[in-house]
């Protein structure tokens, strides 16, 4: 099953693009809640390069890492990656109210469904704050 989760960001897309595939700005925004953060990154945005981050909660109490492939890329258009046996898509496209970032994801079976939608709609959702934010600031 696929499952999508979707955001509009208020920034131009090349804002958007180079922060959503810059190390630095992943270690900032990539959490589903405030109590679990990225503490490492690391982007090869190239088909077949790799990419990996370390999730962690802020307690210390345990963490993991997400890690793929890369296998298409359309720059400031498209992201289609592996990570183990499934598989993930991310399109932005360019709206009259910003760009909207659309991730859709092969579910898997650990979890219940809307727990993964929550959880990946909750990341997508800290990137559009931190784009917006940090074009606020800049």
């Amino acid at each position: 099953m696929k499952i999508t989760v979707e955001a509009t960001v208020a920034a131009p897309i090349a804002d958007v693009w180079r922060i959503y595939t810059t190390p630095e700005d992943i270690r900032e925004w990539n959490a589903a809640s405030d109590d679990w953060r990225t503490t490492a990154a690391s982007v090869d945005l190239r088909e077949g390069g790799a990419f990996s981050s370390r999730m962690e909660a802020k307690d210390g109490s345990m963490g993991f890492d997400f890690a793929g492939i890369y296998t298409r890329i359309e720059p400031q258009k498209l992201i289609e990656f592996t990570f183990g046996d499934r598989a993930a898509r991310v399109e932005f496209t360019e709206g009259e109210k910003g760009v909207d970032v659309r991730v859709t994801f092969d579910a898997e079976t650990t979890h219940p469904i809307e727990q993964q939608r929550a959880g990946w709609q909750a990341i997508l959702n800290n990137f559009a704050r931190y784009v917006e934010t940090s074009r606020r600031s800049a």
